[in-house]
C-alpha cells in the first residue's frame, strides 16, 4: 500500500520558485496528483501525472507555471512551482490513485500524504 510523503515546502517570494517532492517506494504503481488547500477554502486540484500515458493535467490557476513530473532516479514525483503568486499559499498534498486515468477532484484519490506548507510572501 502506498503512503505518499511530501517534502520541499516552505517560504517563497512572488515570482520565485519552489519544488515539492512526493516519495514512496510504490509510486510507480499509481497515478499521482497534487492538491492544495488554503485556509477557509476547499481542497483544489493542482496537477496530475498519468504514468501509463505519460500525460499531465493542470488546474487552470497553475497552467504555464507549475510542472508535475517523475524523477525516476529517486522514485519521486515532484511539483516544480515557478512564478509564484500570493494565492499559491496553502498546504500542498500528494495523493495516489490506481491507474484509472487522471482527475483533479480529491474524491478520486485513495491515498494521501500529510501535506506540506507553502507560503508565498514578500
Amino acid at each position: 500500500q502506498v503512503q505518499p510523503v511530501e517534502s520541499g515546502g516552505g517560504l517563497g517570494q512572488p515570482g520565485g520558485s519552489l519544488r515539492l517532492s512526493c516519495a514512496d517506494s510504490h509510486l510507480d504503481e499509481y497515478n499521482i496528483g497534487w492538491f492544495r488547500q488554503a485556509p477557509g477554502k476547499e481542497r483544489e486540484g493542482v496537477a496530475c501525472l498519468d504514468l501509463r500515458k505519460g500525460a499531465t493535467y493542470y488546474g487552470d490557476s497553475v497552467k504555464g507555471r507549475f510542472t508535475i513530473a517523475r524523477d525516476n532516479a529517486k522514485n519521486e514525483v515532484y511539483l516544480q512551482m515557478n512564478n509564484l503568486k500570493f494565492e499559491d499559499t496553502g498546504i500542498y498534498f500528494c495523493a495516489a490513485r490506481p491507474f484509472r486515468g487522471c482527475v483533479l477532484q480529491p474524491a478520486g484519490y485513495d491515498y494521501w500524504g500529510q501535506g506540506t506548507q507553502v507560503t508565498v510572501s514578500s
